[in-house]
């Protein structure tokens, strides 16, 4: 793993060259990459009583644009992709996911993992973080080990409008159900306040790309963790986000560019105005 930006003075300490900042291509240590991939103190200093909270996303793209390969990600990923996408994990109180990505995926609970164990434990987060899957309809396998198997209750984010069938049998499958909309689908933002307000203020999204594009078009998204995949897949796949346009293209800023093996491993922050 390669550090290309920023780029620092390696002979100074207290700089990003004590977390593996070399040019050696080593494999990174997942300490060094939780403390590379560290939750603004903005946020870790705070709380969901003074309204912090910090939404990032973590995709992978191709070299032209496409966020998946036959409707999944996986074989856009590397080795060193998913160690990144474990530490996304292992730092975050809540991993937000659209229905359709648990659907297609295979979504699992997230594990409690030992090299983050300590690490949580001194910032006060379960061991592991809670899946939410962001839905209109519920249309999920409530028999699958996401709801019947969790070490952290799943959370379900709905609308008002919800079928109370669904919200009921989700309910006694001992999922906690959240109500972050008015009619049937999700408001993005209230869904970022509703989780605020359990003490879930460090979140991750995982996508897909609908739901991405919500959270932009929303205006509620402060980072983005993007993988580019030295790959090329043509077609007809879908972008990283889709769904509403947004009138003003919103600016992110670089905040940290990895590599390894030719996998770019970049960081964006929303540039507040």
């Amino acid at each position: 793993m390669r550090r290309l930006f920023p780029v620092t003075d390696q002979t100074a300490p207290g700089t990003p060259a004590d977390l593996g900042a070399d040019t050696t291509g080593r494999e990174w240590t997942l300490d060094e990459l939780a403390d590379t991939y560290a939750y603004p103190e903005y946020v870790r200093g705070g709380g969901p009583e003074d309204g912090r909270v910090w939404l990032r996303a973590n995709m992978v793209s191709t070299l032209d644009g496409a966020a998946q390969h036959d409707g999944l990600s996986h074989a856009l990923s590397s080795d060193a992709d998913m160690r990144i996408f474990g530490t996304l994990r292992g730092l975050a109180d809540a991993v937000v996911v659209g229905a359709e990505t648990v659907r297609r995926e295979g979504y699992r609970p997230a594990r409690a993992r030992e090299a983050f164990a300590a690490r949580r434990a001194a910032a006060g987060q379960s061991p592991a973080p809670a899946i939410a899957v962001v839905t209109a309809g519920l249309d999920l396998d409530l028999a699958a080990p996401l709801f019947t198997a969790p070490s952290v209750p799943t959370l379900v984010l709905t609308g008002a409008a919800a079928p109370r069938d669904r919200v009921h049998a989700a309910e006694k499958a001992g999922a906690v159900v959240i109500v972050a909309g008015e009619g049937a689908g999700v408001d993005p933002a209230r869904a970022v306040r509703a989780l605020a307000e359990r003490g879930l203020v460090r979140l991750l999204t995982e996508g897909g790309p609908r739901l991405l594009g919500q959270f932009v078009a929303a205006g509620v998204l402060d980072e983005l963790c993007l993988t580019l995949s030295p790959t090329l897949t043509a077609g007809g796949a879908q972008r990283i986000a889709g769904g509403p346009v947004v009138a003003v293209p919103e600016r992110f800023a670089l905040a940290s560019l990895l590599e390894q093996d030719g996998f770019l491993f970049t960081r964006y922050h929303r540039v507040r105005q």
